[in-house]
């Protein structure tokens, strides 16, 4: 039989395979749902059936928009038939179709990159991408686009630079010269998205260069799968799903696509987690990774043993609503699991605004108390971290890494001048010692360690509150020296009856700077007593219209239109205390409708005389509380009424 009939006939059938259950895209109302083909899968593309029966379970479960067909991974390359027929495929049930592509020479040997200080190499990367732009009008590169490759070429090309910056430089002519030069020269219309994986702290060690990446590509896209929290090398915290998108929004605003996570979880409610917590960020697309993954039988994998008590992912719905009011007789997949979860979110999520948190400066390709924001984001402060110092903001917090700024003491300085306060960590303290922090305060990190149990803090007039608190294990922190009456412990730990500082106060111009100690092992913030914590939020968080009184391991979510969202991430039932400041006196619960009637609130504590601040809302009404409580790894959706 000649090739063309062969092709008719297969365009056929495939028109035929695809009409049933064609679907028009933008199936949900404040996101778009994607769907990443790895290229050996891509491959197995050429056996129709095989392609109509997985996609069919897949799109009863979920609802994509968008799939992404990758050209390249660890040297398998899918041919321009079996792409073509699925492209074909794909548009005919409605679903926008993209390429991707994984630059790893082989991702089973430690994620082995591609060597761009070898001809051979660099030809190849290239002639994929001409390759792929000749077929694609969108291609978007897996988290693969880094080197980590230390053979002779890459050591004699490094000389005497750190290896931080050979790559950084290295990676930025790959960008230009290897992948948009050469794609836009076959296809002036493509549009390429350098997505970034979810360990931003040291993107720049392997040559990840989100400057750049903001510079050159179209757009870029986030990594926000986090996993498991514990046992875990990456230190990668729940909270982070949410911070990173907020990260390279502010790093390119407008231009983050949007973000990833992968189905690789043994927990199905964990991976719901990881979903929802990239549409908490306003994320405006979500990408499941990957097809593989995404097949899994939801009885093959693990469930919480919170789950009976987990309303914000109610697994036996799930399991017994039919997706799309199809047959239950289809077992549920990882889509499924996917396809519930988004559904719950997309009901709420237009009603929430612009997120809104404690802007934090970390300049590009910084490290230093790396992921500390993600930890501190556990125990209720929320965060917007950008890579541009916020000169406008109220409050400023900064960390370790904040020091990659050689200008950053002038900066802290106009801020104080300026009448504007400054929160600053032991970490970033140590950092700028001898730089000119001192003059400003002359507070010193010392070599001391000291394991403190109980707790306490100080009034606006620097009158001493006996210990409130304690904790069974000891919490080993820096030692903070400083000047008596002239900086004030806000709250302290204590050892043997002496009180060593968590937070100091000290006036500077017409601001003050706060310093912050932070554990010496980051995870003993979440065992620091719910009393502690509020001291700290009083402070660090004034600034929001709303705080939460609660244990570590529950967050907020805040948006700048009086929204908000309580989560906890905790395996056991929690109360809470919410403080609402000139928003009203009432809060709905946005997808149960319940409302919520506040008192007024007295409490919060003094503030040193120059530095008394009250943020009052549209309202003009003061502080009201509410107590309510959360399930077990939930999360509650709260408008502020009057």
């Amino acid at each position: 039989m000649k090739r063309s009939l062969v092709n008719k006939l297969a365009a056929i059938f495939l028109l035929g395979l695809a009409l049933p259950a064609a679907q028009a895209a933008g199936h949900y109302n404040n996101f778009a749902v994607s769907v990443y083909v790895r290229s050996y899968e891509v491959r197995e593309m050429r056996d129709l059936a095989w392609l109509k029966s997985t996609w069919d379970v897949i799109e009863a479960q979920a609802k994509p928009d968008k799939i992404y067909l990758e050209t390249f991974r660890d040297g398998v390359i899918p041919d321009k038939e079996t792409i073509a027929q699925a492209k074909q495929f794909f548009a005919s049930r409605g679903v926008h179709v993209a390429a991707g592509i994984a630059t790893v020479a082989n991702e089973r040997n430690r994620f082995q990159s591609l060597c761009y200080s070898t001809p051979a190499d660099r030809q190849r990367l290239k002639e994929v991408v001409e390759y792929t732009a000749g077929q694609f009008d969108e291609i978007i590169l897996d988290d693969f686009f880094y080197t980590n490759c230390k053979c002779e070429r890459c050591i004699a090309a490094k000389g005497d630079k750190s290896w931080t910056q050979f790559r950084l430089e290295q990676m930025d002519e790959v960008a230009r010269e290897l992948v948009v030069k050469p794609a836009k020269a076959v296809n002036p219309k493509v549009k390429v998205v350098l997505k970034f994986p979810n360990w931003y702290e040291h993107y720049q060690g392997l040559g990840y260069n989100l400057e750049a990446g903001a510079k050159y590509f179209d757009g870029i896209y986030t990594g926000t799968e986090t996993r498991e929290p514990f046992n875990n090398a990456q230190h990668l915290q729940q909270y982070q799903g949410y911070l990173i998108v907020r990260y390279l929004e502010n790093a390119k605003p407008g231009a983050n696509g949007g973000g990833w996570v992968d189905g690789g979880m043994g927990i199905t409610d964990r991976y719901a987690e990881q979903l929802w917590l990239t549409l908490f960020a306003k994320a405006p697309e979500i990408t499941l990774f990957d097809l593989r993954q995404i097949q899994q039988k939801i009885e093959e994998r693990g469930r919480a043993p919170w789950q009976d008590q987990h309303p914000s992912f109610d697994f036996d719905r799930m399991m017994a609503v039919p997706p799309n009011g199809g047959s239950p007789a289809v077992p549920a997949t990882v889509s499924r699991a996917a396809g519930y979860t988004l559904e719950q979110v997309d009901a709420f999520l237009g009603k929430l605004g612009k997120p809104v948190g404690l802007p934090s400066y970390k300049p590009f390709h910084s490290v230093g108390e790396d992921f500390v924001h993600t930890y501190l984001g556990m125990v209720g402060i929320p965060f917007e971290l950008t890579p541009r110092f916020p000169t406008e903001a109220a409050t400023v917090f900064l960390v370790e890494s904040a020091a990659f700024d050689p200008a950053l003491v002038s900066k802290i300085k106009q801020q104080l001048r300026d009448g504007k306060s400054v929160v600053i960590t032991s970490g970033l303290l140590r950092a700028l010692q001898g730089k000119g922090i001192e003059d400003i305060a002359e507070i010193r990190y010392t070599d001391r360690k000291i394991a403190v149990k109980e707790f306490g803090g100080r009034g606006g007039g620097g009158a001493p509150v006996p210990a409130t608190a304690s904790t069974q294990a000891a919490i080993v922190i820096p030692e903070l020296d400083y000047i008596t009456n002239d900086v004030w412990m806000r709250a302290s730990g204590a050892a043997a009856g002496i009180p060593y500082p968590l937070l100091l106060e000290a006036g500077y111009a017409k601001g003050t700077l706060y310093v912050l100690t932070i554990p010496e092992n980051f995870g003993d913030l979440y065992n620091l007593p719910a009393q502690v914590l509020t001291q700290l939020k009083s402070v660090l968080c004034r600034d929001l219209f709303v705080q939460v009184e609660a244990p570590a391991q529950v967050s907020l979510f805040a948006y700048d239109n009086g929204t908000f969202i309580v989560e906890s991430f905790l395996p056991d039932p929690v109360d809470v205390r919410i403080v609402v400041n000139g928003r009203g006196n009432k809060l709905r619960d946005l997808q149960t409708n319940e409302e919520l009637t506040g008192q007024a609130d007295v409490g919060g504590g003094g503030r040193r005389g120059g530095d008394e601040r009250r943020v009052v809302g549209s309202q003009g009404s003061a502080k009201v509380s509410f107590q309510t409580q959360i399930k077990p790894h939930s999360f509650r959706v709260f408008q502020c009424e009057p």
